[in-house]
């Protein structure tokens, strides 16, 4: 009524009171009344905003992708933004303009902005392996003093959600990785065959190795075997050579006590050869007659009768008639078979 006002903001709006074009009034949370006609009312929201967006760039490869995410923003220096932008409100609370709703939009031209410089520097594959590092050079560039604190904005917090390729460089690159991910495959398997391959090689070493060292073993067996036999050879060698040697010995002991013997053999019949030729000179010239009769004296009696069987064989043709008697014969056998006997 004639023209007073009430208004009341809340803790999180910021009031600038103007009257004249000069401000008379400004904070958080006043309430108060003023004249409409010579005062006009700036109420600048402080409260954090959150800001969805969607870009479609283009990497330095010339690849589409789309960078989905969020932006947070919130305002520090209210009259720097009401001087930049229009936040007078009408008496009924309404905005004059429709400056207010153009801040988001704003927000989001300063994160495209920085999002196309980043795109622009970094191949498709980089921006999908490295969006934590796309999202902090965003921040860092919002944050400097050409960025949001230029509108007297801060920036709470920006989220990058996803960076996806179009569909066909999508299809193409998952066939990438897809075959990349096949080749690992690949040579999982290869190795593990190769493994498999060097430890059967090495069973096979092994083994090849233990048969070596028992052949070895077995060779040093023989070897060992071979040289006792040596050895027992040699000292059978040395026994039959020893032996032999002491047969030789005794052959030539036996030849030296026959030679010796022959030679008193010999000896001994040059002796007897010698009395009988002695013997014999004595003799020479004799009558035979006369040795007989000589030897009468000392002859057996069987010698005699031989004796004079013999006169009577040399007279045979003077004898006319001669007897014997079968006591004279049995006689002459029995001395001789006693003879033989002795």
């Amino acid at each position: 009524m004639f023209g007073l006002r009430y208004v009341k903001a809340s803790p999180s709006t910021y009031v600038i009171q103007y009257r004249n074009g000069q401000p008379v009034r400004e904070g958080t949370g006043l309430a108060f009344f003023y004249f409409a006609p010579n005062a006009s009312l700036v109420s600048v929201p402080l409260e954090s905003v959150d800001v969805p967006f969607m870009f479609n760039e283009v990497s330095s490869d010339f690849q589409q992708v789309t960078v989905q995410g969020q932006v947070t923003y919130r305002v520090t220096e209210p009259k720097t933004l009401a001087s930049l932008m229009n936040f007078t409100i009408k008496p009924n609370g309404e905005y004059v303009s429709e400056d207010p709703t153009k801040v988001p939009q704003r927000v989001v031209n300063a994160v495209q902005v920085q999002l196309r410089s980043v795109l622009q520097g970094q191949t498709l594959q980089d921006l999908l392996r490295a969006s934590e590092r796309l999202v902090q050079t965003v921040r860092d560039g919002l944050r400097q003093p050409e960025g949001l604190s230029s509108l007297g904005l801060e920036l709470v917090n920006l989220a990058v959600l996803a960076v996806r390729p179009n569909p066909e460089t999508s299809r193409a690159l998952e066939a990438t990785v897809r075959e990349q991910i096949l080749k690992q495959a690949d040579d999982a398997t290869y190795l593990r065959r190769n493994s498999a391959i060097e430890q059967e090689r090495a069973i096979k070493e092994n083994e090849l190795n233990t048969e070596i060292a028992v052949e070895t073993k077995k060779r040093q067996i023989r070897e060992t075997q071979l040289e006792a036999e040596r050895v027992a050879q040699q000292k059978r060698q040395e026994i039959q050579n020893e032996d032999m040697a002491g047969r030789i010995a005794l052959e030539d002991k036996n030849k030296a006590l026959t030679a010796l013997r022959m030679e008193n053999a010999q000896k001994e019949a040059d002796a007897r050869a010698y009395a009988v030729g002695a013997v014999m000179k004595a003799v020479q010239g004799v009558d035979p007659k006369v040795l007989q009769a000589l030897n009468v004296g000392n002859a057996d009696p069987s010698a005699l009768i031989a004796m004079a069987f013999q006169g009577l064989a040399e007279n045979a043709d003077r004898i006319g008639e001669l007897n014997i008697t079968p006591d004279l014969l049995q006689q002459l056998a029995a001395k001789g078979q006693t003879t033989a006997r002795a």
